[in-house]
């Protein structure tokens, strides 16, 4: 079958799906709409979400895109993130929370052993369950390689039937919230960094889990330091090879800029369209949401591209790195056109509307620095992609 055939395939696929998620939502809108008002607690947001699961799962569509091996109805990972993206549009689930599921289920299903996938992953996509991942720490930054959480074998490493984990964990979004942790640890002492590191699953009511959340500057508890002291986990929870947690790690980073990527994209969309009803109608205006236009567009266009690639088999690499870039820009500039458009409603407007583009807009800051700091991802870039300089 030639590859012009495939694409077409892939694309009525896609519409097909999209046209029958659609009508379903349009009627099933008024049992998904949240029951308070934006931007409600976090309480609300994760109950909101786990509930939405919950409904989709019960009529199939979360199921799409995923192996038959999780209980999954197959088809193109594209078919989900059209779902999330279509969350994301209608208000019915924050793209940041949703997109987890991203993030985490892909990886217990290619380095969990089949059993556990089968049984963890349905938990999962049907909000039974929640899951974090433990990855960032407080001395190391964008740098993950200088993790030092550390997993020491109950006895040799070769045949332990568990292992202790002692160390720290910072930034671990819902800590406080999850049910499980995919954990990266220190294991090794090798020369390279990236080959000491293995990767755990870890239930996180384990003897030895201390969670403490992080208020944010927009009064959300979203992130949490995680602390563990002599933890045990089983070994049969390692996730991958020993000392292959790199691998593991970096497994995700196509999920996390693509997928997820899409979801932010389809939200800031509707945040956009929503700026349009209530700003000015004159020049100055047309010129910062024009410019905001354009920058999501912009980022749509590439993200989609990368999404086509990823479906089709495609490794893919640094030149994510120009998505994440694009993504914080263009939601920074979505939210700055809002503070430039309707002053004091940013600083002062107290009303529940006035109080959701506040707290969006104080978690937009944030944009360049999650996921790998705008920084870090330009000397990817010119490294990397533009050959600028030696990559260290």
């Amino acid at each position: 079958m030639g590859q012009k055939t495939c694409a077409r395939r892939l694309l009525m696929e896609i519409a097909e799906f999209r046209t029958g998620l659609h009508s379903w939502l349009d009627a099933h809108e008024s049992e998904l709409a949240p029951t308070f008002s934006p931007p409600g607690t976090l309480d609300e947001q994760i109950a909101q979400m786990q509930r939405v699961k919950s409904i989709l799962y019960d009529a199939d569509w979360m199921k799409y895109g995923w192996p038959e091996r999780v209980a999954g109805l197959g088809g193109s990972p594209l078919l989900r993130t059209e779902l999330g993206a279509s969350l994301a549009a209608r208000g019915l689930a924050d793209p940041g929370l949703f997109s987890l599921i991203e993030v985490l289920a892909p990886t217990l299903i290619d380095f969990a052993s089949p059993e556990l996938a089968a049984e963890v992953v349905p938990r999962l996509l049907s909000g039974a369950e929640l899951w974090c991942q433990g990855f960032s720490e407080p001395s190391t930054g964008s740098d993950l390689a200088g993790l030092t959480c550390r997993a020491d074998p109950d006895g040799e490493a070769s045949t332990a039937s568990t292992w202790i984990i002692n160390g720290q964990k910072v930034w671990t979004s819902l800590a406080q919230y999850s049910d499980r942790c995919v954990l990266l640890t220190r294991t090794g002492t090798t020369d390279s960094r990236h080959r000491g590191i293995t990767a755990f699953f870890v239930d996180m009511d384990t003897p030895g889990i201390t969670v403490a959340p992080i208020e944010m500057i927009n009064g959300m508890h979203e992130f949490a330091e995680v602390f563990f002291d002599d933890v045990v986990v089983p070994a049969e929870r390692m996730l991958g090879d020993l000392h292959g947690g790199w691998g593991v790690a970096m497994s995700i980073l196509p999920y996390e800029r693509s997928s997820c990527f899409w979801q932010r994209i389809a939200y800031l969309y509707r945040r956009l369209e929503m700026l349009v009803e209530v700003a000015p109608a004159d020049d100055r205006a047309a010129r910062v949401i024009g410019d905001a236009y354009a920058q999501l567009h912009s980022v749509r266009a590439r993200s989609r591209a990368t999404q086509h690639r990823l479906a089709e088999g495609a490794t893919l690499g640094a030149e994510t790195s120009i998505d994440k870039v694009l993504v914080a820009t263009a939601e920074q500039t979505t939210y700055d056109a809002v503070r430039r458009l309707l002053p004091g409603v940013v600083e002062m407007d107290d009303t529940a509307i006035g109080q959701a583009w506040r707290t969006e807009y104080l978690y937009s800051g944030a944009a360049t620095i999650y996921g790998g700091t705008a920084e870090v991802q330009r000397n990817i870039i010119a490294r990397r992609l533009l050959d600028l300089g030696a990559d260290e």
